[in-house]
């Protein structure tokens, strides 16, 4: 499974010919071998981060390229515990679950919470080409694979369920249980027949502040072009405002119930020294399969046959007021036979980053599932 992985992330990502570039000259992948460049964050920037007292732990994983990449990652509680995984999404990193770790482990759990490529303390590629949607699922099903992780409850956000649904289709046996949180796996969302208008309103639309980004995602923005998703402002901020450097302020004001601190945004801008280290959280929304042709569609149309058939528990934990993701949780609790028979919640008061609102009511989600889990 994993071979045709990274088969699959390698063959998403073939040097193109000069034809097709409008030269002459034809160039082999295979005669061209390239090294992927990546930058590594100081140590240092993230000495004293509040609330972050957590040991790092480091795996090395095939780039797809012949090289490898440093994925970090947290590995609290006893090494003999039940497994809680924890994935983040974009533009956070492990720093989102500082709140969560320490009861889950008083709980007993052996909690494990990576930093996806291009983020937190993991390894960065430089070029925003690097990042595709299948090197993300292929380095972190290397990574999966080699701390043998099994029976795992997994708690899912943002990103973090884009790639994690993924790994839990790819081996369903590692996986005892899904927390779903403000998260999807979409397939193509924008139906076809707008496709066109929403990708030629994207060329103009502006690039908005990060204070605007909720009214964006809300429909009321007043800069705003009627009809395009909200989604499209937050590609474009990524793309191309400076301000993604500085996630916390993106963070601090996507539909979040509560304020960050000035010392909880600069823990979120830590990996973020300068503009090289960003290219990871600039190329995730455009990664996002909206429309029907783009890459991964197929990949994740086969990642829902096989949620359609996994009767394990699986509960749904959306927030109340999460501008990006409201109403997500329908297509799962209708289709995956393990939400059925499961306690499905509203967390709340809490926006789009539920684990930085209401970190309790994520825990006592995964407490609650568990319970579940040891009865099945």
């Amino acid at each position: 499974m994993l071979k045709k992985i990274k088969n699959q992330a390698i063959s998403e990502t073939r040097i193109p010919t000069l034809s097709a570039l409008g030269g002459t000259m034809q160039i082999q992948t295979n005669e061209c071998p390239r090294i992927m460049k990546y930058v590594r964050t100081p140590d240092e920037r993230f000495d004293n981060l509040v609330d972050y007292p957590f040991q790092p732990h480091y795996l090395q994983v095939d780039d797809t390229e012949g090289g490898e990449l440093r994925i970090h990652y947290l590995d609290e509680g006893p090494a003999d515990g039940d497994v809680v995984l924890l994935l983040h999404g974009q533009p956070a990193w492990s720093y989102l679950y500082r709140h969560m770790i320490p009861p889950l482990v008083e709980a007993g759990f052996r909690v494990i919470a990576p930093d996806l490529v291009g983020f937190g303390r993991s390894d960065k590629p430089t070029r925003i080409e690097d990042y595709t949607y299948a090197r993300h699922v292929a380095w972190m099903s290397d990574w999966l694979i080699q701390l043998d992780l099994s029976d795992i409850t997994v708690f899912l956000q943002d990103w973090g369920s884009l790639i994690g649904l993924r790994l839990v289709a790819a081996f369903p046996e590692r996986f005892s249980g899904v927390v779903l949180s403000n998260g999807g796996l979409p397939a193509g969302m924008v139906p076809e027949q707008f496709a066109g208008l929403a990708k030629e309103a994207y060329k103009t639309l502006p690039v908005v502040k990060a204070s605007e980004l909720d009214a964006c995602f809300r429909g009321t923005y007043e800069g705003g072009a009627p009809g395009v998703p909200g989604f499209l402002y937050w590609r474009k901020f990524c793309a191309e405002s400076e301000e993604i450097q500085r996630p916390g302020e993106a963070i601090d004001f996507v539909g979040n119930a509560s304020s960050l601190t000035d010392d909880e945004k600069e823990a979120f801008n830590a990996p973020y020294p300068d503009a090289s280290y960003v290219s990871g959280a600039r190329r995730f929304p455009s990664l996002v399969p909206l429309f029907h042709d783009e890459p991964e569609v197929a990949e994740n149309k086969a990642a829902w046959e096989v949620l359609k058939q996994f009767d394990k528990p699986f509960m749904c934990a959306f927030s109340d007021d999460d501008p990006v993701t409201a109403g997500g949780d329908k297509p799962f609790i209708e289709k995956v036979p393990g939400c059925q028979g499961v306690e499905h919640r509203t967390i709340g008061p809490a926006g789009h980053f539920v684990q930085q609102d209401q970190p309790q009511q994520c825990v006592q989600a995964i407490l609650d599932l568990k319970r579940g889990t040891d009865h099945v």
